[in-house]
């Protein structure tokens, strides 16, 4: 198998021009929209354009073997059709997070919405999914492992495309310099891709009049990157979004008896969600109401509750062991695809592994069943956390997975952040995006659509960008 072969050595450049690379990215990036709100600004979540900075990005892109670039765009759709499978498949879900919903109120609260849909007999004719896989390339085994797939609120579709284009310019101009060639970045068309399928849902559920309402947190300071999807969304498709809160959607939401959403005085076709993804997203039960409100309608949801519930780390723990993916998939080399890409993951409730797990805590990371980053346990707090769930009793034992520690290749990197740029020992994860759009038994779209290169520093654990752990970056193809 091929291994990562160092582009550039970071220690060849000075610091003049350096400087000079960094100057050309901030324009680039202030220029384009490549730019978050800044935390030392109160409105800068709430009000476009109020103290804004550009994201935090890496200043050159990362190289990645292009057979792994391949393997992770092959797989996108069946990944993408899982999800599909699984999210119909009503008792594999409860089965399977029967144990979580009495230890996490997060998902038993999900559950309940789940079931009251089942007992109405709702059917989702009409399922988007727009989803992330997120993998590492481990070191030691020399293969391309998955560390999650994401199903509700898949940031950066638009940044993703930008520092690809920012990277591909930087080369552009300084290629010669570098000993780069801008052509092996390759292309990312994650913001069009994503848009057209949101537009293709609204077209399938035929109501011209209808808009497309994308759910957020109260106070966004990632708002422009779900601005990029709008605006292509009014521009290319003629389709206008609107943007509420959970709180906002209980307060000006209802349905009426054909079904059909209506939030402040406007049919909604798409419910696209950029929130709902943690407890956070539901501080009273107006939220949760919210959450009921648009399930019950017609609208189609990105994602369904049912879609919401197929991405849970619990589900993917699930899909991991022997025999389950033949459950929901039939070509033997479409569940061989999926299988090499699976990490080790298993139950609190398996005794050889909670025993190992304490032996040698540094090879293990213990999940929540949480999305966002700033939530996964490593090293010596995974010892001391499954000692603790040992005296609690098992019950607790539910509200969390074990996974293989992935060890991906440490490279030297320039981080930008706040103007400055670090250069700093790093890893990486490759977020690779996919649309799945359905209606009854035709499948409209199944595709990769784009990817996501974050990079951290590799002494951090927690590897996600809005939560201040990593930066933005794209990949040069070895």
């Amino acid at each position: 198998m091929e291994s990562q072969k160092p582009m550039f050595q970071v220690e060849n450049f000075d610091d003049e021009f350096i400087q000079k690379l960094v100057y050309d990215a901030l324009v680039w990036c202030s220029l384009h929209g490549l730019v978050v709100g800044d935390k030392t600004y109160q409105k800068s979540g709430t009000v476009p354009g109020v103290g804004m900075m550009h994201a935090p990005i890496a200043l050159l892109p990362t190289p990645f073997p292009e057979s792994y670039w391949k393997q992770a765009c092959e797989v996108a759709p069946l990944f993408n059709e899982l999800v599909d499978r699984v999210s119909l498949d009503a008792k594999f879900i409860h089965d399977s997070l029967s144990r979580t919903k009495k230890a996490d109120i997060f998902t038993s609260r999900l559950l309940d919405i789940h079931s009251k849909m089942l007992e109405s007999n709702k059917k989702e004719d009409i399922r988007l999914g727009l989803h992330r896989s997120d993998y590492m390339l481990d070191e030691e085994t020399k293969s391309l492992l998955q560390i999650e797939m994401n199903t509700i609120s898949c940031s950066f579709p638009g940044f993703g495309c930008l520092v690809t284009e920012l990277h591909q310019s930087l080369l552009r101009s300084h290629g010669d310099h570098l000993g780069l060639d801008s052509e092996r970045v390759p292309k990312n068309t994650s913001t069009s891709q994503f848009a057209n399928a949101m537009a293709k849902a609204w077209l399938e559920y035929n109501n011209p009049r209808a808009v497309v309402m994308v759910v957020v947190q109260p106070d966004e300071r990632n708002m422009y990157d779900q601005h990029l999807l709008s605006s292509v969304l009014r521009e290319k498709h003629n389709i206008v979004t609107i943007r509420k809160s959970l709180a906002e959607v209980e307060k000006e939401g209802s349905v009426q008896e054909d079904g059909i959403l209506i939030v402040d005085g406007q049919a909604v076709a798409v419910v696209y969600y950029r929130s709902g993804y943690t407890p956070r997203d539901y501080p009273s039960e107006s939220e949760w109401n919210a959450r009921l409100l648009i399930e019950q309608s017609s609208a189609v949801k990105c994602p369904s509750i049912a879609y919401h519930l197929a991405g849970t780390k619990k589900i993917q723990q699930e899909l991991a062991k022997p025999g389950v993916l033949e459950r929901f998939m039939d070509n033997k080399d479409d569940i061989a695809k999926l299988r090499e890409c699976f990490a080790g993951l298993w139950s609190l409730d398996d005794p050889e592994i909670i025993k190992k797990a304490i032996e040698k805590p540094e090879l293990f990371v213990m999940k929540p069943q949480r999305e966002g980053g700033g939530n996964n346990i490593y090293g010596d707090d995974v010892r001391e956390n499954l000692l603790r769930l040992q005296k609690e009793g098992e019950e607790e034992n539910a509200a969390y997975i074990l996974m293989q520690r992935i060890f991906p290749k440490v490279s030297n990197v320039f981080l930008v952040r706040e103007g400055v740029y670090h250069k700093d020992q790093a890893i990486s994860e490759l977020g690779i995006y996919g649309a799945y759009l359905r209606n009854k038994e035709r499948v409209v779209i199944n595709e990769q659509s784009g990817y996501l290169m974050r990079t951290k520093i590799s002494s951090s654990d927690e590897g996600g960008v809005a939560a201040g752990f990593a930066v933005l970056d794209s990949i040069y193809l070895n």
